[in-house]
């Protein structure tokens, strides 16, 4: 017997590469609602040393970025925006992830702009040509995952994990009444 039966009863299926995508954008509107957090501490730093941060502050907000995903995706599978689109992260054996899984591959999901990042960098881009350098890279890795055999993208081949549908939550029954 399995100690998995909901998941050995349907089939692990990817989303659309739309849902996917649109679950992307999304995550960025409510990342940059987090993003405020490494945003007030910038200011007290500011306010306290008379100086900016912007190094210090960077890994702050990839420390907190990697804290609200590896504990959502380690705790229920999905994060806000991945539950409204119904999709879940599992292991690729569709077993939930570690947190140790999770944290791999928020490091690993780098790989969707550190390429477009480091070109722009070099480049000296900023503004609206960092901007586009970013779009066109994210635009092209997502399109990676055609070639995938499974259509997962590639940083979760990377790491041992996959997005599969995540089946509607069932409306709560109302409570029983009295007889």
């Amino acid at each position: 017997m399995s100690s998995t039966p909901a998941l050995a009863a349907a089939p692990l299926r990817a989303p659309s590469l739309k849902r996917r995508m649109a679950c992307f954008v999304y995550e960025g509107l409510i990342l940059f609602g987090i993003g405020l957090i490494p945003g007030a501490i910038g200011a007290l730093f500011v306010a306290v040393t008379g100086r900016e941060h912007g190094v210090e502050l960077r890994y702050i907000a990839f420390i907190i970025y990697g804290l609200y995903f590896t504990w959502f995706w380690s705790r229920r599978g999905q994060t806000l925006p991945m539950q409204t689109w119904r999709i879940r992260v599992v292991a690729a054996d569709g077993r939930p992830l570690s947190q140790w899984h999770a944290l791999a591959r928020y490091f690993a999901s780098w790989i969707w702009i550190a390429p477009a990042w480091a070109l722009a960098r070099l480049n000296g881009w900023a503004g609206k040509e960092m901007f586009a350098a970013l779009g066109v890279g994210i635009v092209a890795y997502a399109l990676l995952a055609l070639l995938h055999p499974q259509r997962q993208f590639w940083h979760d081949a990377l790491c041992g994990t996959r997005l599969v549908d995540a089946p509607p939550t069932p409306p709560a029954s109302p409570p029983a009444s009295p007889a």
